[in-house]
């Protein structure tokens, strides 16, 4: 079951764009994609999977999802499934801008592959209290300009995040990456607000729950990556409006786990 939504609402030579390139085989894929406003993009293949069920969405203008983005750059990987290429998939992709003409580019770049029951959930311009929170509240003051990178593999995986700005009247900033490539690891994270934040995490690992929150009026820089024969519950805040920064690289080696918390206001 396929559903598409694409309208111009300003000028005909600003128009929206879906290309999906379906390769190899395919089971019972439900598709929804929703695109209103201008200069909107939606491309991506899609490959071998099972029980995917896909949700993108797009309001507002200068937006882009998909596998031939502008960095990093995988390739078409048309012929494998450039994005997706993945068993029992639930995708949630949506963003939005408010701004009009000086909407900043929000910029989704995902690719998942060939892992069984993951959940790949972003907004950017929404409002997401949790982790199990699917109302997306959407943000009526919103400039854009955000980025993210996520790369998934693996199985079971859960990325819930959000990023959001213009609450002091400076739509800019955010960017955040993400890879994971181990199994049952769940992130939530958060950096709403405005100015630069930045976000890098990529796990290896199993077995990893961490939550973020950046916030602040502020630019704070987070790196992290994590590993190890064990998972780590990390949960780290940089709520502040003076610049913050952060690196962990941690290799939990404990049997039972680890656990960190760390917090700069």
């Amino acid at each position: 079951m396929v559903s598409l939504l694409s309208s111009s609402l300003i000028k005909a030579d600003n128009t929206n764009s879906i290309l999906i390139d379906q390769v190899a085989g395919s089971d019972d894929l439900v598709l929804a994609i929703e695109q209103v406003g201008y200069n909107n993009k939606i491309f991506f293949s899609i490959g071998d999977i099972d029980d995917t069920e896909i949700n993108l969405k797009q309001t507002g203008n200068n937006q882009e999802i998909g596998w031939a983005n502008d960095s990093p750059s995988w390739g078409s990987g048309a012929g494998w499934g450039g994005d997706i290429d993945s068993k029992n998939s639930d995708i949630k992709f949506w963003q939005n801008c408010t701004q009009g003409t000086s909407c900043n580019k929000n910029d989704i770049q995902f690719h998942v592959a060939y892992g069984d029951d993951n959940k790949a959930w972003w907004a950017q311009g929404y409002q997401i209290s949790s982790r199990t929170d699917s109302s997306w509240a959407i943000d009526t003051y919103e400039g854009g300009g955000h980025k993210v990178t996520i790369d998934i593999h693996g199985n079971r995986n859960e990325i819930v995040g959000v990023q959001r700005n213009c609450a002091n009247n400076n739509c800019d900033g955010h960017t955040a990456a993400i890879y994971v490539y181990g199994d049952d690891n769940s992130i939530f994270g958060k950096q709403k607000a405005d100015e630069s934040k930045t976000f890098n995490l990529t796990i290896l690992n199993d077995d990893n729950v961490v939550d973020y929150l950046q916030d602040g009026n502020a630019s704070h820089t987070a790196t992290i990556t994590l590993d190890g024969n064990y998972g780590t519950d990390l949960d780290i805040t940089q709520h502040s409006n003076t610049a913050q920064s952060y690196t962990l690289s941690q290799n939990c080696q404990t049997s039972g786990g680890c656990t960190i918390s760390v917090t700069q206001q």
